[in-house]
């Protein structure tokens, strides 16, 4: 073999080197994005979940719950893990839901990742309910559908003034999943019904007063709040409650400024006890008042087959255990994916969702 030879095949090995090299670097990073989806940590006294996805408002992805569950689990096990703390990265979200998107495009190319999604984020959300350790959720920012089901069923919740709670699954052809049918048909009078047929939207110190936040705390202090949550020593519930009620108590803010719907509940109450969306949209028609009307528009955009199975989701959930409303729901989620409004939901819904987050 000549030298001229010898240099050329160097030439080609090196080359060859150099691209596995580049190759090996893109499937690191690849990885290195796929993991940072979510962030695992241990912290003090604490395992600290962090939604790493704000440019996304921390939708939650299969791969995320992949993540989430197994590490729940252990840090449940762990006696040096004395509670978990979850909250969203970016200051816009605790978390906007799950990723819809990729729901509506799996229709036609992975049927199995419709069935896994739903089964793998309802098993979360009960290991959530029957967790032994305290959890924490950290629910700034926008919360809404798979964000409520990972802080919802956690012993506490945590709002700020820039809180924005919703679940507007009726407007795209879906149901207010996740639990809804137990959690929200428990809410006082009502008022569960009215958020998950409407889709209406709570901020700020709202979202304590109606039940889905067990603590309000000023946003500037979330992070000091957070800090003594991880310094405590081997804490027990009720040093971890203390250390809550103590931020929440100092709050000031919207202290005296009355729930949103109060001077509404009455109606609420009333319209919404109906057995039938029909009736329910009877109700609103003969009150006549511009707030009923504003919500019978609203309704009369959703979807009506949504509608339905909300209603009765919600009556049945409302005597059911947690379990069984999630077995329900899962039923619901499988029949809803194969249907047509859900997918045409996300295709022409999106604005309706926009809408009802355009303020701010």
């Amino acid at each position: 073999m000549g030298l001229q030879e010898l240099c050329r095949l160097m030439s080609r090995f090196n080359s060859y080197k150099r691209t596995n090299i580049i190759l090996q670097h893109l499937k690191m990073s690849n990885h290195t994005d796929a993991a940072a989806e979510v962030l695992l940590e241990r912290k003090g006294c604490a395992g600290v979940i962090t939604l790493n996805r704000p440019r996304f408002l921390n939708t939650l992805t299969l791969g995320m719950i992949r993540q989430i569950y197994p590490q729940l689990k252990k840090w449940e096990q762990d006696p040096e893990t004395f509670l978990i703390i979850i909250k969203g990265a970016g200051e816009k979200a605790f978390c906007a839901g799950g990723d819809i998107r990729a729901l509506s495009e799996a229709r036609n190319t992975n049927q199995k990742m419709l069935q896994d999604l739903f089964r793998e984020e309802y098993i979360l959300n009960n290991a959530i309910d029957s967790c032994q350790k305290p959890y924490i959720a950290l629910i700034h920012g926008i919360t809404m559908g798979g964000g409520v089901g990972v802080s919802v069923h956690g012993q506490f919740r945590v709002a700020t003034e820039k809180s924005v709670f919703a679940m507007p699954e009726t407007a795209i052809g879906l149901f207010p999943d996740v639990g809804g049918g137990y959690f929200l048909p428990r809410l006082q009078g009502k008022l569960g019904y009215f958020l998950a047929l409407t889709g209406f939207r709570l901020k700020g110190r709202d979202v304590y007063t109606a039940g889905i936040a067990t603590h309000f705390v000023d946003f500037e202090k979330l992070g000091m709040l957070e800090e003594d949550l991880l310094a405590l020593k081997s804490p027990s519930k009720e040093n971890i409650a203390d250390v809550l009620e103590a931020y929440h108590a100092k709050s000031k803010i919207d202290q005296d400024k009355p729930f949103i719907l109060e001077e509404h509940m009455d109606k609420i109450n009333s319209w919404f006890s109906a057995n039938t969306v029909e009736q329910i949209v009877d109700n609103l028609q003969q009150d006549g008042s511009s707030f009923a009307l504003e919500q019978l528009k609203v309704i009369n955009k959703m979807s009506p087959t949504s509608l339905k199975i909300t209603l009765r989701q919600l009556l049945e959930g409302s005597s059911k255990t947690l379990p069984e409303v999630l077995t329900m729901e899962y039923r619901l989620s499988q029949a809803c994916m194969k249907g047509h409004d859900f997918h045409e939901g996300v295709r022409a819904g999106q604005g309706l969702i926009k809408l009802l987050f355009n303020e701010e």
